[in-house]
C-alpha cells in the first residue's frame, strides 16, 4: 500500500544515498522501497543541468544579447537615416 513520505524524510533519504550509503540499507531503515528512491533520484537529476551546461548557455546567452544589441543600434541608426515616412509625406 502507498504511504506518502513526509518531504523532510524525503531529504533525509536522499542526503544518505548521495553521501554514499547504501540504496538497499537506507531504503529498509525508513520502510521505502528501493524501487521509490531511484525514481527519486531519477527525478531530482532530471531537474538540473551539469556546470558545464550552465556555463554553456550562460555563453550563448550572453552573445545573443550582444547580436540583438547590434542589431537593435542598426535597426535605429538608419530609422534616424531615413527619417519617419508618416511625418514626410511625398
Amino acid at each position: 500500500m502507498f504511504k506518502p513520505v513526509n518531504p523532510e524524510v524525503k531529504a533525509e533519504i536522499l542526503t544518505k544515498v548521495k553521501s554514499g550509503e547504501k540504496v538497499a540499507a537506507v531504503a529498509a531503515q525508513y520502510g521505502v522501497s528501493e524501487k521509490t528512491i531511484y525514481t527519486w533520484l531519477s527525478r531530482k537529476a532530471m531537474g538540473t543541468i551539469s556546470l558545464l551546461e550552465y556555463n554553456r548557455l550562460k555563453n550563448e546567452n550572453s552573445q545573443l544579447k550582444q547580436i540583438i544589441g547590434v542589431l537593435t543600434f542598426e535597426l535605429e541608426k538608419s530609422k534616424k537615416k531615413k527619417g519617419n515616412p508618416r511625418f514626410n509625406p511625398v
